[in-house]
């Protein structure tokens, strides 16, 4: 497979925009052509209405994006049936030549991190297929290892919760040990195992979530992590713009994939793609709302260097 970082560019500059669809299905907010169909079926009945709902999302920005984020409690939540349609997500996207990231956010120590890196990872290795998997960097650089040997092993990747979105995160990231905050700390740990792991384009395997809703603390992290992919969330609803997600790039427009859930995914029951396609037309709101975030990252980020097919 190759090293995940150099697949990842290419992905990226074959699309010409680095555009992460994030696959996060709510039954409550499905199509109502789909959620009638599942509402009285119990758990096996909605699960194949996530299936049904993120194959079609992903039939819908195939063509316009390199790699789609699964977010696995969604279907976890549902039990074994809500597992499968993972799984059968997953393969869908790979079918239709798309990079997996699968949200999942594990870690352990020892033989349990070894484990999770051996199920998920490796598309042609693992039960999971996943090109990459995050995961959390609290348990230290030993839960770390066992991720990177097998991305390493597998041509996959692992992306470190390094500096989250969320308004809670600086709780304990923020905290201040040996007079820097903690998240320089595991940014700093994330770009020497992604020095490590690089590829021919300069980036690693390893990479970092790093929010878009601090972009202050996400130029500083660019700066001190020039080997690093970063993925980013926050952008669209949870307040970021195209303007703040620009410091995750380098010059050449590369180095970040910037993730877009609930916006690109439920456009269908938001202004202005409510009035322009109605819930008969889900489909083309959502591919619609991919073109409009593809074209607000090229006019206000390094985004805009890329070339290839993207929104064209």
């Amino acid at each position: 497979m190759g090293n995940f970082a150099d697949r990842l560019v290419g992905a990226v500059r074959q699309r010409g925009t680095p555009v992460l669809v994030g696959l996060d299905p709510r039954f409550d907010a499905l199509p109502e052509s789909i959620r009638r169909t599942a509402e009285n079926g119990g758990r096996a009945a909605q699960a194949h209405a996530f299936r049904v709902f993120c194959c079609g999302v992903v039939d819908a920005v195939h063509t316009l994006v390199g790699c789609v984020k699964p977010q696995a409690a969604f279907f976890e939540e549902l039990g074994p049936p809500g597992m499968e349609a993972l799984a059968e997500v997953i393969v869908h996207a790979r079918e239709k030549g798309l990079q997996v990231v699968l949200d999942g956010k594990r870690n352990d120590i020892g033989s349990t991190a070894s484990a999770y890196a051996n199920g998920f990872l490796g598309a042609d290795a693992s039960p999971w297929r996943a090109d990459a998997i995050t995961v959390s960097p609290y348990l230290g650089g030993d839960s770390l290892e066992p991720f990177v040997d097998v991305a390493r092993q597998r041509g996959a990747g692992v992306f470190v919760l390094v500096k989250t979105s969320n308004p809670g995160g600086g709780m304990f990231q923020d905290l201040v040990a040996d007079g820097r905050p903690l998240y320089r700390h595991v940014g700093a740990y994330v770009e020497q195992l992604a020095s490590q792991t690089s590829g021919d384009c300069g980036y690693g395997a390893v990479g970092a979530v790093v929010g878009a809703t601090y972009p202050e603390q996400l130029a500083e992290l660019r700066a001190e992590m020039p080997h690093t992919w970063f993925l980013v969330p926050g952008y669209g609803s949870q307040g970021a713009t195209a303007r703040d997600v620009a410091p995750a790039f380098d010059v050449n427009g590369t180095g970040a994939i910037v993730n877009n859930s609930r916006g690109i995914i439920f456009a269908y029951a938001r202004h202005p793609y409510a009035e322009r396609f109605g819930q008969a037309g889900w489909q083309e709101a959502i591919e619609a709302a991919a073109r409009d975030m593809i074209e607000e990252l090229r006019a206000e980020t390094p985004a805009g260097r890329l070339t290839g097919r993207g929104a064209g």
